[in-house]
């Protein structure tokens, strides 16, 4: 009898014992917000219900219970498990909602972040309740929240890659290769913040997701050139009215310069010397299907359509000639002739009226600059005639100016001429843009309220690589209205990876809440 009670009693010892152990375990890791690869958990912003965390070691699995509003616009709530690190850095996790939910929006995100703080400048990709999943970022604290959505709906497994300050969202399914989006640049400074997050998307309530197999591990090296030649593209459609990118066509070799169609329904871009179309029909991913041009013509990313979309012109190099000369065909590419014989000579605008081609050329002087001709054929008219380098030149939609980017004020800016010409000595010519960026490639919109352009990093001595560019905007400069720093600031749209054929010539929507570029990444 007693044995049996000392063997009851030191079972209950050992119970007690674990239990206490269990439980100072618990205790500690609550104090410390200990994780797993993480070191800490809290709620950012305003979160009027609190969230948490459970971590189950044997499995390594996170289960983030987190409410808030959104991680979007300008201000963030949601709760937040993260380390602080540095340098280049890649999370991996499969990630899945618990329960049916009350919000469609509802997010579970793997993120770098700046700082605590509700509206600091981050980068995440974020998978949504009803399954669309996209690389959210913000430029700075307090900036508007910008957005790359992938193409795959619902993944199951997300990553995010930073490398420098280039974000890449992958996307898929576990044992499947994860397709990649962006790179968008996110200037973040050593340390940041690293880790996982949910939010409710509804303050009133809370929602779980569980994040398992999850790694955070530092990236391969990648190819250290700012100019690769293995480029793979991505055209895509930033939309003005919801702030996002849309991906509408993936390929691994190299696309350029994409044009929009007057009816809206196709893209036309170029890739390996051919002109192509792309139809745009919902949300489905359109094909390439090659235009009706002669093998002959060597295409370049200098092409565009008449505002009745009758006539396509191109600038490419064709027998006899080894440079570049400017064409016109019909829109499908049929019966080409020359218009412009001088080279070498790149197309880069039509007139509103269709009568006339800007382009640019070079002379025989070392020097580029703006020409125009008749689209029925005849002399070049030159319109700008400074030593410098003059290029992109696009027609306001009143067909009253010219907008061209120039070097000669010493850098890349946006200028503007008259239509018939810059006048003597180009005294005509009106400077728009003038910061520390290189821009280039001035495209107004077809209604007339704005500019869109790329901008380089200060130096950058030419627009034929391939780096980290902004696509930026300001208001159009209506005739007599003030131009340049007197008028309203520049907006950035985005950063991505790109340059040298991302946004060559106009790509404009004809409704004017949409516009057509490609960005790059690297392929191995």
């Amino acid at each position: 009898m007693m044995s049996r009670l000392v063997n009851s009693a030191a079972l209950l010892l050992v119970l007690w014992l674990v239990c206490c152990t269990a439980f100072w375990r618990s205790a500690a890791q609550q104090a410390s917000g200990a994780a797993g690869l993480f070191d800490e958990h809290a709620d950012v912003g305003e979160n009027p219900r609190a969230g948490s965390l459970t971590f189950d070691h044997a499995a390594v699995e996170y289960r983030i219970t987190g409410g808030g509003a959104n991680i979007w616009d300008t201000t963030d709530a949601f709760h937040f498990v993260w380390k602080r690190m540095s340098g280049d850095v890649s999370i991996t996790a499969d990630v899945r909602f618990i329960g049916v939910g009350a919000e469609d929006h509802r997010k579970a995100v793997l993120m770098v972040r700046q700082s605590l703080d509700a509206n600091s400048a981050y980068a995440d990709v974020s998978l949504h309740g009803d399954g669309l999943t996209a690389l959210q970022y913000r430029l700075a604290a307090g900036a508007e929240t910008l957005e790359v959505r992938s193409e795959e709906n619902a993944p199951v497994r997300i990553r995010i890659e930073r490398r420098g300050n280039q974000f890449t969202m992958y996307t898929g399914k576990p044992g499947s290769k994860l397709v990649a989006s962006g790179p968008v640049t996110v200037n973040l400074q050593d340390p940041v913040y690293v880790g996982l997050g949910v939010c409710s998307h509804d303050a009133n309530i809370l929602e779980t997701a569980l994040f398992t197999n999850v790694s955070v591990e530092k990236p391969a090296p990648a190819e250290e050139t700012q100019n690769p030649t293995n480029v793979g593209s991505k055209i895509s459609i930033y939309d003005l009215v919801s702030n996002s990118v849309r991906v509408v066509y993936t390929e691994g070799k190299l696309w350029e310069a994409p044009n929009w169609s007057p009816d809206g329904k196709y893209l036309l871009a170029n890739s390996g010397g051919v002109l192509y179309r792309f139809r745009l029909k919902g949300n489905s991913a359109p094909q390439p299907e090659k235009l009706n041009l002669d093998p002959g013509y060597e295409c370049n990313n200098d092409h565009g359509i008449s505002r009745d979309g009758k006539l396509l012109a191109f600038s490419a190099t064709h027998p006899p000639s080894e440079e570049s000369q400017v064409f016109v065909a019909a829109s499908d590419g049929a019966k080409p002739r020359l218009i412009a014989s001088n080279a070498p000579s790149y197309f880069h605008g039509w007139s509103p009226d269709g009568r006339w081609l800007a382009f640019v050329g070079e002379r025989g002087n070392g020097h580029y600059n703006v020409f125009r001709v008749p689209v029925e054929g005849g002399s070049e008219q030159r319109l700008t005639s400074r030593p410098v380098y003059d290029d992109g030149p696009d027609y306001s939609p009143d067909g009253k100016w010219i907008y061209i980017n120039s070097d000669r004020s010493g850098s890349w800016d946006i200028w503007r001429i008259p239509a018939d010409g810059a006048g003597p000595d180009d005294n005509k010519a009106e400077r728009v843009t003038s910061d520390d960026l290189e821009d280039w490639f001035p495209h107004p919109s077809p209604d007339g309220k704005w500019l869109v352009f790329l901008s380089f990093p200060k130096g950058t001595p030419t627009h034929d690589v391939k780096t980290n560019i902004q696509l930026r905007m300001i208001p159009l400069p209506q005739s007599g209205g003030p131009v340049g720093a007197q008028g309203a600031p520049i907006q950035v749209l985005t950063q991505i990876f790109g340059g040298q054929g991302t946004i060559n010539v106009n790509s404009w929507s004809p409704d004017s809440k949409k516009f057509a570029f490609v960005s790059y990444e690297w392929l191995p």
